[in-house]
């Protein structure tokens, strides 16, 4: 992993950032819906806990949790420690559950892509103009939501995509990214190679690139950590 020092963004500040990109947000800083680039509308999560390597804590509630219970939650907030390894619970998971009667929950790490990060391998662009051309065989979905979704990147072999990252959640900050590899072309480096791409065309539109997935995902963690990422923090919700 980069040296945090490379980082210019602390820890605090990254999560500040996620959150932001992940749901929309009233004037009160109540969470509203999920903030998806595409049409269509879905609820944001009652709760969300950002823990970051720093020690600090950042929770948010949507907007029709009572303040009361909201109090309550961000006491334990607080509380929470330093948060080291990804796949430890929050400190008060339970009483985080119990108290919202929650039905379920996520969990995951969250990582910066580094300035330093390059793709190992040719990598294209994916435009309005050019989709159709590479999705044969896979990721035809992709042609409805393309307009959505800049920057898209994909890798190319025998003339279609088999690995695509693109921007699903996008703030005037920070772009979240979205990967997919085609399952026969998994584990040769074709998704670290797009997630470098994408994340040098989002710098090259000024935004920050951020890189997010759920603990049980063991691809996707084994990108982040064969493209050398930088960990963070991790988010934890209850729906």
């Amino acid at each position: 992993m980069n040296d945090e020092k490379e980082i210019k963004p602390t820890a605090n500040e990254l999560m500040e950032f996620h959150v932001e990109a992940l749901f929309t947000h009233d004037q009160n800083l109540r969470l509203r819906t999920i903030n998806e680039p595409w049409p269509g509308v879905a609820a944001a999560p009652r709760f969300f806990l950002g823990r970051t390597i720093e020690g600090t804590a950042i929770c948010r509630f949507r907007y029709d949790v009572p303040e009361m219970l909201i109090e309550q939650l961000e006491e334990l907030c607080v509380d929470e420690p330093i948060t080291k390894d990804f796949q430890t619970k929050p400190k008060h998971f339970e009483a985080y559950i119990n108290l919202l009667q929650g039905e379920r929950f996520t969990m995951g790490p969250c990582f910066l892509v580094p300035d330093a990060v390059a793709p190992t391998m040719q990598v294209v662009s994916l435009t309005r103009e050019n989709v159709t051309e590479y999705l044969r065989g896979g990721f035809e979905w992709l042609i409805m939501e393309i307009d959505y979704v800049k920057p898209c990147i994909a890798l190319v072999r025998e003339g279609r995509a088999v690995s695509i990252c693109r921007s699903v959640r996008i703030t005037s900050r920070v772009h979240e990214a979205g990967l997919e590899t085609l399952e026969m072309f998994r584990g040769r480096g074709y998704a670290e190679a797009v997630v470098a791409g994408w994340a040098m065309a989002v710098r090259k539109l000024g935004g920050i690139p951020l890189y997010s997935t759920s603990w049980e995902n063991l691809a996707s963690r084994s990108v982040a950590r064969k493209a050398d990422l930088f960990f963070y923090g991790v988010n934890f919700t209850v729906i």
